[in-house]
This record gives structure tokens, sequence and C-alpha cells, in this order.
């Protein structure tokens, strides 16, 4: 880990804080999973609800956030901190990490999406498309081997287009692919400022103007290839709906269109589990239902949220109960 990592303090404007906290239902001495801990910006003040009868775990891949989350919620004085477990993993290991807590069941997860601020602003994770550093993008660099670096040096035009397209819905996915490629065989593409050139080339003048930065979705798309975050999710997901308690709550804060996709369906499957023939007046599958969806659309943030933090513009936050 790079000294510059290291030396920033870890930064978490928690969005939808009022909202998460009011959705999680969270009662003195139950147990609340923060399955996206960062800087514990939601759960310094969830563990406020559960006080000191009551069980946190925070959930991280990161071992910048777990530090910084640990020095907060241990600073919190006797009448209202929690017992704490703070667990260096990915949530996607969410039963290996609970059995090992030897958590008995959950009152309310929640997930928090989205890379951090620390990691976007740090070059040397390669992250950003605004600053210059190596080609990485790993969440967990002692765990994941695959680098953005290898993707885009040995994927074929097919296959990258592929990810571009169906991970950001970049209309040029194709065109980008091809540059790419072009590029790369007059030698290794290794930085995030040589790739940025290569997908400004690629992309026209008139569609660069509008939109945003032109290398933003290509850059997302390579990161959750990068670190298989969408299977990640599911299996996130259905490991929490197995160990919440009856009449706990999921709560998801999502950032992009495909995240917020597999929540929703996610949400809908469990809610929706009958597969009678829809013409007979009366269910004999047997399968009931295993959620009740609070939110039938997203909470989103307001106007003065989205001011006070852009990074919050994008965000839609969905809940769920364990019948």
């Amino acid at each position: 880990m790079t000294s510059e990592y290291r030396q920033q303090e870890f930064q978490h404007t928690p969005v939808l804080l009022a909202e998460c906290l009011e959705q999680s239902n969270l009662k003195p001495q139950q147990t609340f999973v923060d399955a996206t801990l960062g800087g514990a910006g939601h759960s310094l003040e969830m563990a406020k609800l559960v006080g000191p009868g009551g069980t946190l775990i925070g959930i991280d891949q990161d071992e910048v956030a777990l530090a910084a989350a640990r020095s907060r919620l241990e600073a919190l004085p006797d009448e209202q901190r929690p017992n704490l477990e703070l667990l260096r993993g990915n949530f996607g290991d969410m039963d290996d990490l609970l059995v090992s807590a030897e958590v008995p069941g959950v009152d309310a997860f929640l997930f928090d999406l989205g890379v951090s601020s620390v990691q976007i602003d740090t070059p040397s994770r390669g992250f950003s498309f605004k600053e210059n550093g190596p080609l990485d993008m790993r969440m967990d660099p002692g765990k994941t081997t695959l680098t953005a670096a290898e993707i885009v040096n040995t994927y074929n035009a097919a296959d990258l287009t592929r990810i571009i397209r169906a991970y950001s819905d970049e209309k040029w996915a194709s065109r980008i692919a091809d540059f790419i490629v072009r590029s790369r065989a007059n030698g290794r593409i290794e930085t995030s400022e040589q790739l940025v050139d290569i997908i400004k080339a690629a992309i026209p003048a008139s569609a660069r103007r509008a939109g945003g930065h032109p290398a933003k979705r290509t850059f997302q798309a390579l990161r959750i290839e990068v670190n298989s975050e969408l299977d990640v999710l599911r299996r996130g997901l259905d490991a929490a709906v197995r160990w919440l308690n009856p009449g706990g709550r999921l709560v998801v804060i999502s950032y992009h269109s495909l995240e917020d996709r597999i929540v929703k369906e996610t949400f809908n499957a469990y809610a929706n589990r009958c597969t009678c023939p829809p013409d007979l007046p009366v269910c004999v599958c047997g399968k009931e239902p295993i959620l009740d969806l609070v939110t039938r659309k997203p909470l989103l943030p307001t106007a003065g949220e989205i001011e006070r933090n852009p990074r919050a513009r994008s965000a839609k936050l969905r809940v769920a109960r364990k019948r």
C-alpha cells in the first residue's frame, strides 16, 4: 500500500443518511451489518440506534477504511457504543464472514455501493480518469490478480466492446475497443492517462462536448470487470436475505442503473416467488414470499443534499423487509 494512500484521512460523507436511519428500523440491542463500512459514515449513527446492548458488524476489504472506522466507532461514548465486530473481507463472502463472527441473525443490513472517495481520489489505485496513475482498479489487491491494465492489453476487441457496452451503456463501445487494440499494437497501455487519451481520440469531438468526462463510462466498465462487482452484489444480497431475522430490513444504495436493476430484480424475486399460472384463483405452488417491498420506488436524495454532496446525485435507495 502506498504511503500516499495510507496518509490520507479516510473521509466519507454518508449519502441519504436520514433515510437510512429511518428505513433500517433499528432498535436498541439489535444487530446491524454495514456491508460496505468505508469510513463508518453511516455506521457512526447506526451504532447509536442499537446502543451498548447491540452489535455492529462492519465489513470492508480496505484496511485503511477499517482502521479509520474502528477509530471513529471506538471513540463513541460508552452509553452509545455497541459491541463492534469489524471484519476485513468482501460482502460477496458474507456467509463466511458472518459465520466467523458467530452471528445468530441480523436485524438490518446496509449496502452502500460504489467506490469510496479515497479510492477514487488516490491516483495509485488507478480508479480515476482525472489523475494519472497505473491502470489497476482492484478493490483488494491482495486477493485480486486481474487488473485494468491486463484487460485493456489482452482482451480482444469483441470482449472489450462487450464489457464496455454492457457495464456502462457506452454508445461508442465498439469504436473505443478498436482504438485500444490499435494503440496497444505500438506498446502496452499502462496508465490511466494513456487510456484517457485513447478514449478521447475514439469519441468524436461533437459527442465529447456533452455527458460529462468521455472516459467516465469506460473506466466504470473496467472497474466492474476487474472486481466482478455485479456477481459479488448478487451473492451479497442473497446472503443478506438468508441472514435477516423476521422483520429485518435490507437497505441498499446504488449509484448506477446496473446495480439498481440487480437490487430491484433481487427484491422482486424474493417478494414474488409464486410460479402458478396467472389464471389460477389460488396459489398451489407453495412458494411463499420471503421479502416485502418497503419502497416500491427508490428514494432519492434531495436537491439540498446533492448541492452539499455532488456524489449523491445518482444515488437510489431501495428497502425490503424479511417476512
